[in-house]
């Protein structure tokens, strides 16, 4: 079992629970937000968020969690990393 396999075992734990999202975007830039982790598929995973009376998906693939470009986190706790269980 590969590495991005056990990061997407990992994140299937956590199928529709709210998770907080930090994302590098380039120059500096960081997005913060919180959301619902709404699905998991074989090459990427889909994040509902709520901003500003509207509700948008993004999508990240398990590369992103391994290259640190996004984080994960529920109450202060990393997910995702291939080693945490829920």
């Amino acid at each position: 079992m590969g590495v991005l396999d056990r990061i997407r075992g990992d994140l299937e734990n956590f199928v529709g629970q709210r998770i907080k999202v930090k994302a590098n975007r380039g120059r500096k830039k960081v997005m913060e937000a919180e959301g619902i982790l709404e699905g998991i598929y074989p090459k990427l995973f889909v994040v509902r968020l709520n901003e500003r009376q509207s509700e948008r998906r993004v999508s990240y693939s398990y590369a992103d969690l391994l290259t640190e470009t996004v984080e994960l986190s529920i109450e202060d706790t990393r997910i995702g990393l291939g080693e945490a269980t829920g």
